[in-house]
């Protein structure tokens, strides 16, 4: 894990401690996907965040709005300061984003229930083929257990039914659900609805960004890919205690974790 996805691991654990909420299992699955994104694979930046012809993450996946709050941060978009008010009174920073308190872009949509952002995501890919503008592209992010939601295969059937090349679904698969409804094998069914479909490892930045970068060049068919990972991922305390689902570490807890995400390696999983 290199030092940069490190820092902004401990900066969420701050974060959560000190806004007294978090989804921190859920978040840390998801660093390195939303870090990538940024930095290397989508036209975007703090400079061109309004532009018409920037690329667009949707974050379908709203129990990483604290995640994407902190890898907008690290590129400059938000003072620390203001992200240390998370969940406070009168902050922009809540448990889900919300889209209209950033006139200055930077969130694309309004997190809250899941299997809403990929059905939106497919709207603003089909708007910018009507309306040909400049080769921007649409990146969404969803769990795994939000593709139980019908309306996120509702929004497969349009994609691959229009051949919506400009958008890439990522899954954010950290078999979240896989005791409960086994979706697998999930790049067939995604195949069968016209998807081409690609598998990376979602906790190595190289081949993530090696697999996204491919599917700018896809023709004709929209791209999904399916990011493995694992719940927690960066402290072995997050990888195994289930308690973590939905709470913020105390103090102690806090400098514990903070520890781990120093120490952790890629060999320890």
């Amino acid at each position: 894990m290199n030092n940069i996805i490190k820092s902004i691991r401990t900066r969420l654990l701050e974060i959560s401690h000190l806004g007294q909420d978090g989804n921190l299992q859920s978040c840390f699955s998801s660093i390195e996907i939303l870090y990538t994104l940024y930095n290397g694979v989508m036209n975007w930046s703090v400079e061109n965040a309004k532009s018409p012809n920037r690329d667009y993450f949707i974050l379908s996946k709203g129990q990483s709005s604290l995640a994407l709050s902190a890898v907008l941060e690290e590129k400059g978009l938000f003072l620390n300061e203001e992200l240390n008010t998370f969940c406070k009174f009168g902050s922009r920073f809540s448990m889900q984003l919300d889209r209209t308190k950033f006139p200055d872009g930077g969130i694309e949509n309004s997190a809250g229930s899941l299997g809403h952002g990929f059905p939106m995501a497919v709207g603003l890919a089909y708007a910018c083929k009507i309306k040909k503008n400049g080769g921007n592209h649409i990146y969404v992010l969803a769990g795994d257990g939000e593709m139980n939601e019908g309306s996120m295969w509702e929004a497969c059937a349009f994609a691959g039914g229009r051949m919506l090349e400009n958008i890439t679904l990522i899954i954010d698969d950290n078999d979240s659900i896989g005791k409960m409804l086994d979706l697998s094998p999930l790049k067939d069914k995604l195949s069968a609805f016209g998807f081409a479909v690609f598998e990376a490892d979602g906790h190595n930045v190289d081949d993530l960004k090696s697999t996204l970068n491919k599917c700018r060049g896809i023709s004709g068919k929209p791209q999904a890919v399916i990011a493995h990972t694992i719940r927690g991922y960066g402290s072995q305390t997050l990888m195994t205690d289930n308690s973590w689902f939905h709470r913020s570490p105390d103090s102690d807890e806090l400098e514990m974790l903070k520890k781990e995400v120093e120490t952790f390696e890629k060999s320890d999983d």
